[in-house]
């Protein structure tokens, strides 16, 4: 399959979609949404495949939650969140393509970080998933700390912040240090690791819980309880449209404090509370080139966070990644729910 796919039902006109006046009259101060809408599809850059994140499956369908992120803002932007162009990249890339203008948005496990943003000229869009570093090991190894790892050689991808972290963490410790060895793909990092050339895999717990699902035998393998970094994975886009950064930056907020507005609402309320959401959001579409129907069109696609996570992440999923720090704040979570009106 192309790195760049797209679902058969994008292909339709422009003149059939929800958005289609608002397309005809949005000013030229969007140039990134003139450009999404001339397409008729959103470009996204997501990882060549992480289950619970993003993966093409035998149909030719994305999941995960990246993927329905990108879902997201194409039902916003499209009114159709089918309506998007799959740029899958290893994790050197991710950046890259974005800034060569091969894609829109930039949605795969990418930690936000300092050096990325001031680096690059990116900006976050917000954090997708808070994670930390992790470590998965064979099953039946003695292995229950990551300093039980000092000196061993541990499989980490290209591209990631993973290397960095484990010079620092072990460095800190005293402890010998490790040897990395970088993979271009998530597969090739799978396969050592999986070989028993390297004695872990590190990686973003999330992503690990779904790297071990793909083993033939993931109940010979665990993922340790340890965390060694702060690992907030956003959405990124370019720094040259402020208008499509704040689109995709509300799109993101919409998805939390829909969750927010159903918790409130009780048992029961569900519809009520979504159509409420969707009513305060709505008016302040045309102030970011969308018409007053974008925020009920990506609950209808997608549903709040917790709807994303739990499809993809959590019980629903077969992973049964608890949400922890993925929460909302009044579960003790990270996630805060930003007033929309």
């Amino acid at each position: 399959m192309s790195t760049a796919t797209r679902t058969a039902t994008t292909a339709r006109s422009r003149t059939d979609s929800p958005v289609a006046a608002a397309t005809e009259t949005a000013p030229a101060r969007f140039p990134t949404l003139d450009e999404v809408r001339g397409r008729n599809a959103l470009r996204a850059v997501v990882s060549r495949g992480i289950v619970g994140l993003s993966l093409c499956g035998p149909d030719g369908r994305w999941t995960g939650l990246d993927a329905d992120v990108a879902r997201a803002v194409a039902a916003a932007v499209l009114g159709d969140a089918e309506a998007v162009e799959w740029v899958a990249s290893d994790p050197a890339e991710r950046l890259e393509r974005l800034v060569a203008r091969e894609a829109e948005l930039t949605v795969c496990n990418l930690t936000w970080t300092l050096g990325r943003e001031a680096g690059w000229p990116v900006l976050f869009a917000g954090v997708t998933c808070y994670d930390g570093e992790g470590f998965l090991v064979r099953g039946d190894s003695q292995i229950a700390d990551p300093a039980q790892l000092a000196g061993a050689r541990l499989a980490v991808q290209a591209g990631t912040t993973s290397a960095a972290n484990l010079a620092s963490w072990y460095g800190r410790r005293g402890l010998a240090p490790v040897e990395a060895v970088a993979f271009a793909t998530p597969a090739r990092t799978l396969a050592a690791y999986a070989s028993g050339e390297c004695a872990a895999y590190v990686l973003d717990r999330t992503a690990l819980a779904g790297e071990r699902a793909a083993l033939p035998d993931p109940w010979n393998h665990r993922v340790l309880d340890t965390s060694i970094s702060r690992e907030p994975m956003g959405a990124a886009v370019r720094d040259d449209d402020p208008h499509w950064y704040r689109l995709c930056r509300w799109v993101l907020q919409l998805l939390t404090a829909a969750e927010h507005q159903v918790d409130e609402a009780g048992s029961g309320h569900r519809a009520e509370a979504l159509a409420e959401a969707a009513r305060l959001a709505g008016p302040h579409g045309p102030a970011v080139g969308l018409d007053e129907q974008w925020a009920a069109r990506v609950l209808a696609a997608v549903g709040t966070y917790a709807d994303c996570y739990e499809r993809n992440l959590g019980g629903a999923s077969g992973l049964g990644v608890p949400r922890g720090l993925n929460e909302l704040w009044t579960r003790g979570g990270l996630h805060y729910a930003v007033p929309l009106h």
